[in-house]
């Protein structure tokens, strides 16, 4: 699923690195917002991701971030477990269980 992708003006170094890195995700990719911030170099920042993300509307992939649980945010849910859905994601009512990529991609080690 591919959408038009272009960052917001006035963003601060954090915020654009954020963005670079939801930006960066590739289709089935669930990770954290916690994850988010470290690969932004702040992984102390997870509510900064958080921010950034509620403020792109539909210009980043926001349906691949969720809680370090798996839960969904609550802010629409129901269209961010069907775009996770669509991408090959798991879910067990608004919790991701397993990814194709990320955080909860099943692991072949033992």
């Amino acid at each position: 699923m591919t959408r038009p992708r272009s960052a917001p003006s006035g963003l601060t170094p954090l915020q654009r690195a954020m963005v670079a890195v939801v930006e960066g995700l590739a289709e089935g990719e669930v990770v954290s917002f916690g994850d988010v911030a470290a690969r932004a170099g702040r992984p102390d920042a997870s509510r900064a991701a958080g921010a950034v993300l509620a403020n792109s509307l539909d210009t980043l992939p926001w349906w691949r971030v969720v809680y370090s649980s798996g839960h969904l945010p609550a802010s629409n849910p129901g269209l961010q477990a069907q775009r996770l859905a669509e991408e090959g994601a798991r879910l067990r009512g608004f919790r991701v269980v397993q990814s194709p990529r990320g955080r909860f991609a099943k692991s072949d080690a033992p």
